[in-house]
């Protein structure tokens, strides 16, 4: 399972990918809002420092949420970097665009699914990931893990060569099991990825290592 990191901060950026374990990124409008990034060459000028940074995919989200609109800025995005992958919202437009963009040898990412039904229609139009929200999902009493199971059985099932992209992740469980359902990319805030790194029984065992180690010298 690939590793994105679901942020526009710089900072968080680059900590991610000095772990060695980074494959990509994402983002969306809430994100850049959130860095105080505001214009579109501002925009434009920061997706081009984030690909600078990871080598691999940037997924930048397009606005519009008609065809035309969202042709025009995709294709203004995809000329950033050869990483980006376009953003396209689940609307019956974004489908459209995808159709479109699959066409025209434009990676896309569809995002803000919530079920097993939009997925397909992710698919069969071509979608490079899919990401479904699943802290949503939790947040609205479902099960977002579930879901991701029964969009990898259908994949499977179908052949659909698109990439299930576990998003709106809340904590490192949700990463452990989006691994266990066989996402093939979890994009994760930095909090969730370190959080990976935690254990009571390795904090406890690495200072017992240390105390025992100053009786050797």
């Amino acid at each position: 399972m690939n590793f994105f990191i679901d942020t526009a901060n710089l900072d968080q950026i680059k900590e991610a990918n000095d772990l060695g374990i980074l494959d990509g990124v994402t983002t969306n409008p809430s994100l850049m809002a959130k860095e105080g990034i505001k214009g579109e060459e501002a925009i434009m000028e920061h997706y081009k420092t984030i690909c600078s940074i990871v080598d691999g995919p940037v997924s930048a989200e397009v606005i519009s949420t008609d065809f035309d609109g969202i042709i025009a800025e995709g294709k203004k995005l995809a000329k950033i970097h050869d990483n980006i992958v376009v953003k396209v919202p689940m609307i019956k437009d974004g489908i459209k665009a995808i159709k479109w963009f699959t066409e025209n040898e434009i990676n896309t990412n569809c995002t803000l699914v919530f079920s097993a039904g939009q997925a397909i229609l992710a698919a069969k139009a071509g979608a490079t990931f899919l990401s479904p929200f699943i802290g949503r999902i939790d947040d609205s009493n479902w099960d977002g893990v579930e879901l991701i199971k029964q969009i990898v059985d259908i994949y499977n099932t179908q052949g659909y060569p698109t990439a299930v992209l576990a998003a709106s992740i809340r904590n490192p469980l949700h990463i452990v099991k989006c691994a266990e359902a066989g996402a093939d990319v979890c994009t994760c805030p930095l909090d969730s990825i370190l959080g990976l790194l935690k254990h009571p029984l390795t904090d406890i065992g690495l200072a017992k290592f240390l105390e025992d180690a100053k009786s050797l010298k």
